[in-house]
Formats: structure tokens, sequence, C-alpha cells
């Protein structure tokens, strides 16, 4: 069938409000959000807010903004990131995508704000990266990296696609959520995080698993890895 140029054109004036509305939301907040508390962590066009690790500054290596994106590219080797601002009672979204056989983390109440030890929540191509495939399953995607397993109910996004988390720390309360689901419930002080932690790798960590305000930090694992829509706000006390 034949198409007009001018039946085309018209029909791509009418998708490209459509389009453009898919995107307008991307590392944006809405009204209701910004009554609500929330504040982005990202603007989408810059690494302002963000420094590397025990330093200051905006990150100049390996870590950039892509198509609106926190960017790390496979071998790029920016090492691991942090905000400039610290958190202790948090909810935080974000969006994010690992590249094949690739590895990250999202890290939080780190004892030492200037070391990447803390609590993970692991990112990370079950199926191909080996720490994926033979460290166990607490060592998969949306884990408590080396500490909790993430729920069976867990619905993971393929390679190359984007993922939806969350992060809430209320008191002692934790929760790991991805794509809607909570994955990771615990409380921090618990005989049984306690349990786990002296059979883990941070058993020998001082002040390992004990509440304390820290940065976020997006892990350099030497993998390609995205995010964005990074949201936070501080909820009501419980």
């Amino acid at each position: 069938m034949l198409i007009r140029p001018t039946l085309l054109a018209a029909s791509l004036a009418l998708l490209l409000p459509l389009f453009a509305a898919q995107g307008a939301d991307t590392n944006t907040l809405t009204a209701d959000e910004t009554a609500a508390g929330w504040k982005l962590l990202f603007d989408g066009k810059t690494l302002a807010g963000w420094q590397p690790i025990g330093k200051s500054g905006i990150p100049t290596k390996g870590w950039t903004v892509l198509d609106g994106a926190i960017f790390l590219g496979k071998g790029a080797r920016g090492g691991d990131i942090v905000t400039v601002e610290h958190f202790g009672d948090f909810e935080l979204t974000w969006e994010w995508k690992i590249g094949a056989v690739g590895n990250s983390g999202v890290k939080y109440n780190l004892p030492t704000p200037e070391r990447n030890i803390g609590f993970e929540y692991q990112l990370i191509d079950d199926e191909n990266h080996p720490d994926g495939k033979r460290g166990g399953r607490s060592h998969q995607t949306a884990a408590l990296y080396d500490l909790i397993e993430p729920a069976a109910e867990r619905k993971v996004k393929p390679v190359g696609e984007w993922n939806q988390s969350r992060l809430l720390v209320q008191g002692a309360h934790v929760e790991q959520w991805l794509n809607g689901v909570k994955i990771v419930e615990f409380d921090m002080g618990s005989d049984d995080l306690t349990a786990r932690i002296a059979k883990s790798k941070y058993r020998r960590e001082p002040n390992f698993g004990v509440k304390t305000k820290s940065p976020f930090l997006l892990q350099d694992h030497g993998d390609e890895v995205a995010f964005r829509n990074l949201k936070v706000r501080v909820p009501a006390a419980k």
C-alpha cells in the first residue's frame, strides 16, 4: 500500500507528543511527589550531588551521563561513587539496567563513609556472571548481598531492560523491593541478622550492621550499568 507523504507526516505529528510524554517523567518529580517530600538525586543531565568515594568534587572518570542515565561502560573503571548527602531513615527508588555478564550494586548504611563496605542491594546478571551463577542466591539480584536471599516471587527483567527498585529504612526496619514486589525484609540489630553477619564476609568489619547515616553508593565492578530516576524522601517516623 502506498502511503502518501502528507498522511505519513500527519501520523508522525500525532505520535510525537506521545513519545515526548513517555520520556517527560524521567528524572523529574510530579507535583504530588514534591508535596510528599521526594527529591531527585540525579537531574538527568549532570553528576551534581555525587562524588568519588573518599573524595570531593563531581566524578570525572568512568561515570558519565548518557541518554538521561548515570552510565558506566564496561572496563571504564571510574571507581565507586557516592551521594554528597547522607541519610539515616529514607525511602529510595530508582531504575537500573545491567549489561551482559554485569555486576554492580547500590550500597547503604556504610559504617565508614570513606570505605565501600555496607549493606548492598545486589544488581547482577544472575544467569551469566560467575558470582550470580555460583555464589548462591544471596549473591543474586535484589539480595542483601551475602546475607539474605531474595524471595522466590522475584521477577527480574532481562539484561539490558530497565528494572525498578525500592529501599526503605525506617527505624531498625529495612525492606528491599524489585519491580513492585518486596524481596527482602529484616531488622537491624535482630538476632537473625546478627547471626547472618557472623557467618558472612562482613564478620570482621567493625560496626557492620549498626544503623548509621551514610551516603548511597553506586558500585563500579568493572561492568556496564546504568541508573536513572533516583528519588529519595524521609518517611514519617514509625
